[in-house]
């Protein structure tokens, strides 16, 4: 495998772009390419299939999209009833639909037809829209597996395949699926496989997959936005949902995610915050494809001001205007801590993101912190351990700016009690930070 390195430049024309693509790609906003785009545009021109590992959000579509549409634009092959071009996978209704709509605008007034296979809905418009054939198919696993079976959906003409977060369909357990469809390809095709991260299995699908494939890699992010405030709040796991609720009472926490590492957790949360009187809804791969979309569309419209997702149903999806983000059980992994609290802060916006540490926790931070370069600071007290002493010391590193209380937050009762001496004369106590 060829290892390409990721490298920048300020034009779409250098990479091999057609002029009508590049006028496209201009005139939806888009002036420089990512860094995945850079070093994917110009091998997948060229033919070659292709491993590209980068996060969710580093222009991952445009990377495949582009080259395809330009392929497809040179090449008009006259296609049979339900048949297609293109195959694009993806693990969720919500990252089908995304992709389905970029490719949508990238390709407006070339002609070219994309139909969306999904499960959770009516399978017969999806069929009706089968018959003519389309250029680009994109789909989940399980209905494009369905559709197959009943031959109303056919890939012997595919020249072009795409497997996207390729981890996260082995998470969902996918596999058996996605090796069933990559049966019924035609050998002669060019194949793409993205994904976040390269455990095993993903090296082993690649392998499995593409042919002489080049590898480009863009390095997961360590910085976290300048623009986000961020705040640890020192709780036990039994204290976080009463933190939560009282965080939550201020109004301007208008659009928030929250963030769980499991799905029956995320449910969990979701049943307190109702309960409350919070309006909220979870999102985690255990709900229907319809029922994910219902919730999403909630959080969007505001009719829910609250998301509690894990890590992967919240993968790809992007809702414009999240205020807070709350990390209320923190991630093993700290580049994922990274990717959840950049939900917010989007578009020259600022953000403020809290994480709930409990004991078992701290593990946690401390990787979190190693990783950002960046110490949160302290929103309620540290803890004392089972010797009666502080927890081991929080690296040192460059704090984020405090933030003055806001009005309509936390109530002064509601406030977890400051360990140490009173202030006197009614001044309040001085905050700690992780030092």
């Amino acid at each position: 495998m060829t290892e390409i390195p990721t490298t920048t430049t300020d034009s779409f024309a250098s990479l091999g772009l057609s002029e009508p693509i590049q006028r496209a790609v201009l005139a939806l906003g888009y002036t420089a390419p990512t860094p995945i785009q850079a070093g994917a545009i110009p091998q997948l021109l060229a033919g070659r299939d292709l491993l590209g590992v980068a996060q969710t959000g580093t222009g991952k579509t445009g990377a495949f999209a582009l080259p395809i549409i330009q392929h497809l634009l040179n090449d008009r092959g006259r296609l049979r009833p339900y048949g297609t071009r293109v195959l694009i996978l993806a693990p969720t209704r919500e990252l089908a639909l995304q992709i389905d709509e970029s490719i949508r605008r990238f390709s407006a007034g070339t002609g070219l037809r994309t139909v969306v296979i999904l499960g959770g809905v009516g399978r017969t418009p999806q069929v009706q829209r089968m018959q003519r054939g389309t250029d680009i198919v994109v789909g989940t696993p399980g209905r494009i597996k369905d559709l197959m079976s009943t031959r109303e959906l056919l890939l012997d003409q595919v020249t072009h395949f795409v497997l996207d977060e390729g981890d996260q369909m082995l998470d969902l357990g996918f596999i058996r699926d996605i090796r069933t469809i990559m049966a019924s390809l035609p050998a002669k095709r060019q194949s793409m496989l993205f994904s976040a991260t390269m455990p095993a299995e993903v090296g082993k699908l690649a392998s499995s997959l593409l042919n002489d494939p080049v590898r480009v890699q863009v390095q997961a992010e360590t910085a976290t936005p300048d623009k986000i405030e961020q705040h640890v709040y020192f709780t036990d796991a039994g204290g976080k949902k009463h933190l939560l609720v009282n965080l939550l009472r201020n109004p301007e926490m208008a659009r928030v995610i929250v963030f769980t590492r499991t799905k029956r957790g995320a449910d969990k949360v979701a049943e307190h915050l109702e309960g409350a009187g919070i309006p909220a809804e979870a999102m985690h791969g255990n709900k229907s494809q319809n029922a994910r979309q219902r919730s999403l569309e909630l959080f969007k419209t505001g009719q829910a001001r609250v998301l509690v997702a894990t890590d992967l149903a919240a993968r790809g999806i992007h809702v414009t205007g999240i205020t807070h983000v709350i990390n209320y059980e923190l991630p093993n992994e700290p580049e994922s801590y990274v990717h959840r609290i950049g939900r917010t802060a989007r578009a020259g916006a600022s953000g403020i993101a809290y994480a709930f540490c409990d004991p078992t926790e701290q593990a946690f931070l401390r990787a979190i912190q190693r990783l950002t370069g960046v110490v949160m600071h302290v929103a309620g007290p540290h803890p004392v351990s089972s010797t009666g002493g502080q927890p081991a010391d929080i690296l040192p590193m460059r704090p984020t700016a405090p933030q003055a209380p806001r009005e309509g937050g936390l109530a002064d009762q509601d406030r977890p009690k400051r360990r140490g001496r009173r202030s006197g004369s009614g001044r309040r106590p001085r905050q700690n930070k992780a030092a």
